[in-house]
């Protein structure tokens, strides 16, 4: 079974919020128990406040500081805690967001207080478990992406077309699969033995683009008997995917006409990947589509017919 990404940022997470909560709790009691800071040495603290508005109302002592920092950052977390660890999507949103809210608190501190190590730090974790709740919300969504072939009827219908595609995560599957429907054509997956899916294949897809985008593919697919055929890339490191390039180095002068498709991630066009893929066929491409995906949501940036 693959190993889910959203589980570990999911316990991350909760690591985060449980920490930044119970912390916040245990200060603000500290600080309702002893407004005058004695007890925690914080007393020293109190004339930094002064800059504060309203500081002659709620600054007097740490009473109003210790109601603030368990609501604030306290009974927060605590909530986001709770709703992660029931696997609530809530839980993820908060999470993130109580990361920014600490952030946030710790910037007024900056404000009040010289530099010092514990605001630097509190700062760092608030950042830490914002990035944590955005890296969770993005591998929730990836995981719970949903691609379903029985909803394209349609594929096969016109045998002069022929839609191939290389997906990594099912984005740019969806994209083909629609195209091949839309059309009647028929469809070909290009696959590798290489490893690309999870975040090991991620990595290992980057290496392979940095050292030059070479990669074995299969390469049983007859594109000379169509009319034209659909190519459907996903962009990686701003290009063309390996196993799109090496699927074009060894069909040029085998299509007779092509088309498009890029997915990606960026509201951008990539028209100099486009043109790659018009110079590995030899051929100049019929039409162009720029479809960025965000989380499995699909939207065409750039459409370009010839």
């Amino acid at each position: 079974m693959k190993k889910s990404r959203y589980n570990t940022a999911r316990k991350l997470l909760i690591f985060w919020t449980l920490f930044i909560g119970i912390g916040a709790i245990a200060g603000g009691v500290g600080m309702l128990c002893d407004p005058t800071g004695k007890a925690m040495k914080m007393d020293a603290m109190l004339p930094f406040f002064q800059k504060l508005p309203f500081a002659d109302i709620l600054f007097n002592d740490l009473l109003f500081s210790g109601f603030a920092l368990i609501c604030v950052n306290g009974i927060t977390n605590i909530t986001a805690a709770y709703l992660l660890i029931k696997k609530k999507k809530s839980g993820i949103i908060t999470g993130g967001i109580f990361g920014v809210t600490l952030m946030l608190w710790i910037c007024i501190q900056f404000y009040m207080f010289p530099p010092n190590f514990m605001s630097t730090i509190y700062f760092i974790f608030g950042f830490l478990q914002a990035v944590t709740g955005y890296a969770a919300y993005v591998f929730y969504k990836q995981e719970n992406f949903v691609f379903d072939a029985d909803k394209y009827k349609n594929i096969g219908t016109d045998p002069s077309k022929l839609v191939v595609y290389f997906s990594r995560m099912g984005y740019t599957k969806t994209l083909a699969y629609k195209e091949a429907n839309r059309l009647g054509a028929d469809i070909f997956e290009i696959t590798t033995d290489e490893k690309t899916d999870g975040t090991a294949g991620f990595w290992n897809c980057g290496r392979i683009m940095v050292s030059g985008g070479n990669i074995k593919i299969n390469d049983d697919c007859d594109t000379e008997k169509y009319e034209e055929v659909i190519i459907c890339s996903p962009i990686w490191v701003f290009t063309v995917a390996a196993p799109i390039k090496a699927f074009c180095e060894n069909k040029k002068s085998r299509i007779k006409s092509h088309s498009i498709i890029l997915c990606h991630f960026m509201n951008a066009r990539f028209t100099k990947a486009a043109d790659k893929i018009d110079r590995l066929l030899g051929n100049k491409r019929k039409s162009f589509k720029s479809v960025p995906c965000k989380e499995g949501k699909f939207s065409i940036t750039y459409k370009e017919s010839l």
